[in-house]
């Protein structure tokens, strides 16, 4: 009898970037890097993914060199020796279990964090807006725009430098760059800001060019990307596949190699009105419309949605059954797991070996410390 999950563990190469499984380890806020820079425990955190079989590890996001460019006081930096000497013993970690890991780096906006906490520079964004007529902050001039492009690079330079095999740019969930995607929050007048989605992509396109001309042409740039915002759960970008392909493709060809599609529940179908109720998601049809790789992800191997992690609620482990039959007619390239390898590092090997009685759920305590 064939393996059920043998696809799942087969390997995948893009340029540089050579992985043992197509599992991926999905970005998790930790805010558990005291003054910005990781240490031993943030190193072991991510050594014992690796060591439990995950593909690839993506960091929890860490910020660039801009002055309120995090939301959290404990976000990790991505920017300054001491942070990136401690990034380097993360890395020099996971590659010694044997794993691979990208940065994912970040701006939060205008985003507010969950506990109260405030930059001691305002806040910055496209239009000095937190969402559709909720005013925070300050809009960028021309002058922001462009030293928060430079930075971006300059992260990803360093990410290359220490010995990271990828990097991902996170352009998601309503923060600094998917503020410019949403026309709720990007009002300019400018150059970055316009009636269309293509219009509005210019700032995202600029940050992905300098990325890879900052990396070279082999190291491979993933993007993540969601039509969803915190700030509104409904909100879609593209509404057809034609506005989505303006969206992403003018991305994908300014370097993107890698499409990270953030859904609340990969199962859900992107465009039911035209493939059906088990047609193709996100992640499935921008690799169809732009040809880039893909990653999914979305509550994956649990029952609740991530919202509801953040709620305090509990989830129960469903297994993936429902991930191999998009993975194996070729739907996606890879698979990221969030809240379930937060709970148990192990989760890739048990599912690897078919211990489906050792998968755990998720347990909100898992948010407090790092497991």
């Amino acid at each position: 009898m064939s393996d059920p999950y043998d696809l799942l563990f087969q390997p995948f190469s893009l340029g540089s970037l050579t992985l043992k499984n197509r599992i991926v380890m999905a970005p998790m806020t930790r805010n558990k890097a005291q003054d910005g820079i990781p240490g031993p425990a943030n190193a072991a955190y991510y050594r014992r993914r690796a060591e439990g079989g995950v593909g690839l590890i993506l960091s929890e996001g860490t910020v660039i060199d801009r002055p309120a460019s995090r939301n959290e006081g404990h976000i990790p930096f991505f920017h300054g020796d001491a942070a990136l000497a401690g990034w380097k013993s993360v890395i020099d970690e996971v590659h010694d279990a044997d794993g691979r890991m990208a940065p994912q780096i970040w701006h939060t906006g205008s985003v507010r964090g969950s506990g109260g906490w405030e930059p001691p520079v305002p806040v910055e964004s496209p239009s000095g807006l937190v969402g559709p007529g909720d005013a925070r902050g300050v809009a960028m001039t021309e002058e922001d725009i462009a030293d928060t492009v430079a930075a971006f690079a300059r992260a990803a330079a360093d990410a290359k430098r220490l010995g990271f095999d990828t990097v991902e740019i996170h352009g998601a969930h309503g923060y600094l760059i998917d503020q410019f995607f949403w026309s709720g929050t990007n009002l300019r007048e400018d150059r970055y800001g316009g009636e269309t989605i293509k219009d509005r992509s210019r700032f995202a396109g600029e940050v992905v060019a300098a990325v890879r001309a900052a990396v070279g042409p082999d190291f491979p740039i993933i993007l993540r990307v969601s039509q969803w915002k915190q700030q509104d759960f409904t909100v879609r970008l593209a509404e057809t596949p034609d506005l989505m392909t303006d969206w992403l493709g003018p991305l994908v060809t300014a370097g993107v190699d890698i499409l990270h599609c953030s859904q609340r529940r990969f199962w859900e179908p992107e465009f039911p009105e035209i493939d059906g109720e088990h047609g193709l998601n996100f992640a499935g049809w921008a690799k169809k419309l732009t040809g880039a790789a893909t990653i999914s992800v979305g509550s994956v191997g649990l029952t609740g949605d991530m919202v509801s992690a953040f709620q305090g609620q509990a989830s129960q482990s469903t297994g993936i059954d429902g991930v191999m039959d998009r993975l194996d007619r070729g739907e996606f390239d890879l698979i990221a797991v969030g809240r379930a390898l937060l709970s148990d590092p192990h989760w890739a090997e048990k599912v690897r070996i078919g211990d489906k009685e050792g998968l755990k759920g998720f347990d909100p305590a898992a948010l407090g410390e790092l497991v």
